[in-house]
């Protein structure tokens, strides 16, 4: 009875919490003393993290853009989490 294994983490949701699994990732996928499989595993999870990490750090940049635009009008900020919104929709 072959199972799907079920050790995909819950996401991290902060940059610094991506940031701090990639790096315990690397460490652990650099010593080298690991099965095919769980090397491959950790460095699938690996990229998926960075994915996210792109993600947050575009939100970041987008959210810096807005502040910047609207300095001269005072301080306001837009949701930018929200989905399908990443996009004007002008």
């Amino acid at each position: 009875m072959a199972t799907k294994p079920t050790t995909e983490p819950a996401e991290p949701a902060r940059f610094d919490d991506i940031l701090a699994r990639l790096r315990a990732l690397v460490e652990k996928l650099e010593n080298g003393n690991l099965p095919l499989e769980e090397g491959l595993r950790s460095f699938e999870e690996g990229m998926e993290l960075c994915r996210q990490g792109a993600a947050v750090l575009d939100k970041a940049e987008k959210r810096v853009e807005v502040l910047l635009a609207s300095a001269g009008g005072g301080t306001a900020t837009a949701p930018l989490d929200e989905p399908g919104e990443d996009e004007d929709s002008t």
